[in-house]
């Protein structure tokens, strides 16, 4: 019975969780090992250990797989949770979280594989762009987003325009590193060295947008 039709709880659903992650592991391993266009679900399916059958009724096609993998990467580092604001929560440590997880994120060989992966695919098909750029990045941002509203409504902070906050903040994370990484001149900032960077993004961002 294809995995669609079977009902929503019972023994079988662990078996489906546990294939849908087999899917979306080797999806990532291989969009990254062989770009989009030489990924084929065929391919995917087999290194997933399922059936294509199986992988068509978890992802409809590969554009949303390559969507999902990306989704799930990022959901890896940087979990919804870390962009909630609770009452008695201070604001340095929340935005502390977010800059480790997306520094982390951001400087993992798998991302820096992938951006340069999008980078040469970036002209040959801007709508794969699109859909990595929305399932990823700006989903990202829009979380920040959302905290940033949180932080000003609770009176921590004071913004004029939070989207072009959280995209300062996250543009402040990366820093010139990450851009030498990226084009194969640098290292990754790690231990001590990235938690001072990240200290320092978060203290820059605080005297910038503190109230008075």
């Amino acid at each position: 019975m294809p995995d669609k039709l079977l009902p929503p709880s019972g023994p079988g659903r662990p078996k489906d969780l546990a294939k849908r992650q087999a899917i979306l592991d080797a999806a990532k391993n291989l969009f990254l090992r062989h770009g989009y266009d030489g990924s084929s679900m065929d391919a995917i399916a087999a290194e997933a250990g399922v059936s294509k059958l199986t992988v068509y009724s978890h992802f409809t096609d590969k554009e949303t797989l390559f969507s999902e993998a990306i989704k799930a990467k990022c959901q890896e580092q940087l979990p919804e949770l870390l962009f909630e604001l609770a009452d008695d929560a201070p604001l340095e440590s929340v935005l502390l979280n977010i800059a480790r997880g997306f520094h982390a994120l951001i400087n993992s060989r798998e991302s820096i594989e992938l951006h340069r992966v999008m980078v040469g695919l970036g002209a040959q098909d801007p709508k794969l762009s699109r859909v990595f750029y929305e399932a990823g990045p700006q989903r990202v941002l829009q979380e920040m987003e959302h905290l940033l509203r949180q932080a000003q409504r609770a009176g921590k902070l004071r913004i004029d325009d939070p989207l072009e906050a959280a995209d300062q903040f996250f543009c402040l994370v990366k820093g010139g590193a990450n851009f030498r990484l990226l084009i194969g001149c640098g290292e990754a900032q790690q231990g001590a060295v990235a938690e001072q960077h990240v200290r320092n993004v978060v203290a820059m961002f605080m005297r910038a947008y503190r109230p008075g």
